[in-house]
């Protein structure tokens, strides 16, 4: 079977910053068991995440990133887009732990052929339990926006 691993990547206690890891958990609850997902709370990222992805065929990681956009905006780089968006100049927290997890699994033989950044637009990221109200009402979409993902390659070709 076919797995997925999805990181939810943020901080919980810094408001937008924790994006990613909130639209983690819906995409658990809207996905219902489908698409042999593992969720996983990745904080702020470390290389021990490295034995977990081995184990797995795909790669979504959903977080808060800089878009140059509204608050709240929700985009999606997949594949090359991917790589390409973490080369830019840092739009992410998490964006160096993230390209090193990603050079590490090239390293190691085990990059996903099918990958995918969602990325979430914060407006604030200080001290609060919660998401801003743009953010909160774009995780709905965020988590949208992965499961057309995955009914997309569930249907195509293996890569």
């Amino acid at each position: 079977m076919v797995t997925t691993l999805v990181l939810g990547i943020g901080n919980t206690l810094l408001g937008d910053e924790g994006a990613g890891v909130h639209a983690a958990r819906r995409l658990g609850e809207l996905a219902g068991g489908r698409h042999g997902l593992q969720l996983l709370d990745a904080g702020t990222l470390s290389f021990t995440l490295l034995p977990t992805l081995e184990n797995h065929d795909r790669l979504i990681v959903l977080d808060a990133a800089q878009l140059g956009a509204p608050p709240g905006t929700v985009k999606c780089f997949e594949s090359a887009a991917m790589d390409e968006f973490l080369g830019r100049p840092r739009q992410s927290v998490h964006e160096v732990g993230l390209c090193d997890l990603m050079n590490m699994a090239r390293l190691a033989g085990c990059f996903p052929a099918r990958r995918a950044l969602i990325g979430i637009q914060p407006e604030f990221v200080d001290w609060s339990n919660s998401p801003s109200d743009a953010v909160a009402a774009a995780l709905d979409r965020a988590a949208g926006v992965a499961l057309d993902l995955l009914d997309r390659w569930d249907s195509a070709r293996p890569a």
